[in-house]
């Protein structure tokens, strides 16, 4: 935020225009509640009187601006804003070659779903996803298991993005809470990002980036990626 920019307004060209003086589609209450359901930020009540105007400003909004909606779902087309942080995939890399993974079965278990796993490959693959928080470039390691139709990610903790991943994952998992030790804290990971100037986060901010990171890490594009390398392996 700024003294010019407030309310942390993402830059966008205002939509929705036509060629009469008309009055705006919605009423100032209206945009004002548009504008914190999208963008998750309330607009303190000692603040209403000047938030309007400078919404109106930013946006060059005038009498002809027919749908101020337009504006903000046009902000988070390519990103999320979540809690006042802004954040959007970006491209992938393939960093390895796929390796091929022996599994182990059970010798004993003879029915026939067991039988039919036998015929079925399982690869390892080295991979790095790129996200922007606040339009900084953050690199997203991960070690990719394919075994089927289905995979699995296995990340690494090197960037403050991957510590992030673990932080959130430490405290929630039975199965990592030996390890929790190893984790950066809330303050450690605050001050790296600080480093980036990415304004702090707390404890659910952290977290509702972590599950976007998750559901964002492999898109259609990597897929078809996947599937030409898995192809050519077999």
């Amino acid at each position: 935020m700024t003294n010019t920019n407030p309310y942390n307004f993402l830059p966008l060209q205002p939509t929705g225009r036509n060629e009469t003086d008309t009055a705006n589609t919605y009423a100032p209450e209206d945009m004002i509640k548009i504008y914190e359901q999208q963008f998750l930020i309330q607009v303190p009540e000692e603040k209403l009187t000047e938030f309007l105007p400078a919404l109106k400003s930013f946006y060059d909004i005038d009498n002809h601006t027919l749908d101020v909606s337009a504006i903000i779902f046009d902000a988070i087309a390519d990103s999320s804003i979540i809690y006042n942080h802004k954040i959007k995939v970006g491209g992938y890399q393939i960093l390895g070659e796929l390796v091929e993974e022996a599994i182990e079965y059970d010798e004993d278990d003879k029915d026939e779903e067991a039988v039919e796993d036998k015929d079925i490959k399982a690869y390892t693959l080295e991979c790095q996803r790129t996200f922007f928080i606040n339009e900084v470039e953050m690199p997203y390691h991960f070690n990719l298991f394919i075994y089927g139709d289905g995979y699995s990610t296995l990340t690494k903790k090197e960037t403050v993005l991957e510590k992030m991943y673990w932080f959130v994952r430490g405290r929630f998992e039975e199965s990592l809470l030996d390890d929790s030790e190893d984790n950066d804290s809330l303050d450690s990971i605050n001050k790296q990002l600080a480093h980036l100037d990415i304004r702090e986060m707390d404890l659910t901010t952290i977290d509702e980036i972590v599950s976007y990171v998750e559901d964002n890490i492999i898109d259609d594009a990597m897929v078809d990626e996947l599937n030409k390398l898995l192809d050519a392996a077999e």
